[in-house]
């Protein structure tokens, strides 16, 4: 059995706020599964790895014997999300809502356990609610109150307009808490003013108040903006095995770490030995083969992990790499490494070492889908698909 503190230990990796934490310590004495909720307005058919970072807290307190409520909003996903939002949000329609919420199935089954889910839609309890219910809920929070929340603020101040229905949304939000009983809520760091109005919700209707976590925004493969299919920065949870290896092997290096925390379910106290050993000079991008891996066999399957690389690419620049990359091994004849310009060379990837700084000048080489400098220096074990232009291609394996 998981002490009290091995939980708190698990269920705070990655968190950026746990409030009160105290209460949540309460909560855990108890000795009963804990009723976590989660809710995801259906908006759009696929996920990508920043939806997952609040879905893999999910399968963590699956995995501590707790009960995880899968809320999908198909009442509140017709008013539209306004959190972040610098101007009203379009509502999805009724057939939108339903279709995106199969998808959504389909894909969150593949980290969460479905035998230890309830999936809920907030249609069940708010479309029985008639109008004067609705104004009851809506006497129980303020204009002033709404004009706090940090998005609603800034565009009352530049004067850009605010649908009363945007108002609604945390209003049912909150009351989604109070239907479920929720003990706990899960959401972004732009959820908390939504998740704190589930507090306040409960304690009006008599209820122990939730705890709220929030989870950090996960940026997207360049770095600096947050994952987003409309920003190009994003892994998708339906990409191919060679797609997801390329765009997981591009991650910055400053950012590996916080993937793995986020992404992986690997302990914390390996991640750590990851982390020593680059410091001590090993290569960044064995760590994120070894995520990568982690990732494809989530998604896809085993076979799909150990077979990704030979697919892999920068499909962007240099089109899609076939299954069938040969493999080629290159010897480092007694020097400790060797430059990318002499690898080119004895991987029969150029001609030369003047057509091997060509194609360097013109940022036509790539290391697993990750372009090069001509600075790049290989050492003994390295194994990866490096490309030379749109035709060159070869699993380049360095021995002794």
């Amino acid at each position: 059995m998981t002490s009290i503190d091995d939980a708190l230990a698990i269920i705070k990796r990655g968190v950026d706020e746990l409030l009160p934490e105290n209460e949540l310590v309460e909560k855990l004495k108890l000795g009963r599964p804990l009723r976590i909720k989660a809710g995801f307005d259906p908006t759009a058919p696929d996920l990508h790895l920043g939806h997952t970072v609040l879905i893999n807290k999910l399968r963590q307190f699956q995995d501590l014997g707790h009960e995880v409520i899968f809320l999908i909003g198909d009442f509140t996903g017709m008013i539209g999300d306004p959190s972040g939002k610098s101007a009203t949000r379009p509502p999805l329609t009724e057939e939108q809502v339903a279709a995106n919420a199969v998808t959504y199935q389909e894909q969150v089954f593949k980290i969460l356990d479905p035998e230890k889910t309830r999936v809920a839609f907030n249609s069940e309890w708010m479309s029985k609610l008639n109008a004067a219910d609705m104004i009851r809920l809506a006497g129980q929070y303020t204009v002033a109150r709404m004009l706090e929340r940090d998005d609603f603020s800034k565009r009352y101040q530049s004067e850009q307009s605010i649908a009363i229905h945007e108002f609604l949304y945390p209003l049912v939000q909150g009351y989604d808490s109070v239907a479920l009983e929720a003990d706990v809520e899960l959401g972004g760091t732009d959820q908390k003013f939504n998740l704190l109005m589930g507090r306040v919700l409960q304690k009006s209707h008599g209820q122990e108040p939730q705890v709220i976590l929030t989870m950090p925004i996960l940026e997207g493969l360049d770095g600096v903006q947050k994952m987003s299919k409309s920003l190009g920065n994003y892994i998708g949870v339906n990409d191919s095995p060679g797609e997801m290896f390329t765009k997981i092997l591009s991650v910055p290096d400053e950012l590996l770490w916080r993937y793995i925390e986020l992404l992986s379910f690997r302990p914390m106290a390996e991640v750590a030995q990851y982390r020593e050993a680059v410091i001590a000079g090993a290569n960044p991008q064995d760590y994120k083969k070894i995520l990568a891996e982690e990732i494809i066999a989530r998604f896809h399957n085993e076979e799909a992990a150990k077979t990704a690389h030979k697919s892999a690419g920068n499909r962007v620049a240099l089109g899609e790499i076939p299954d069938n990359v040969p493999t080629v091994e290159v010897a480092l004849d007694g020097q400790a490494e060797l430059p990318v310009a002499a690898v080119l060379r004895l991987a029969g990837l150029v001609k030369n070492g003047a057509a091997a700084r060509d194609v360097l000048g013109r940022g036509a080489v790539f290391v697993d889908g990750q372009q090069l400098a001509e600075g790049k220096l290989f050492a003994l074990g390295d194994d990866c698909v490096i490309q030379a232009g749109k035709k060159k291609i070869a699993r380049v394996v360095i021995v002794e």
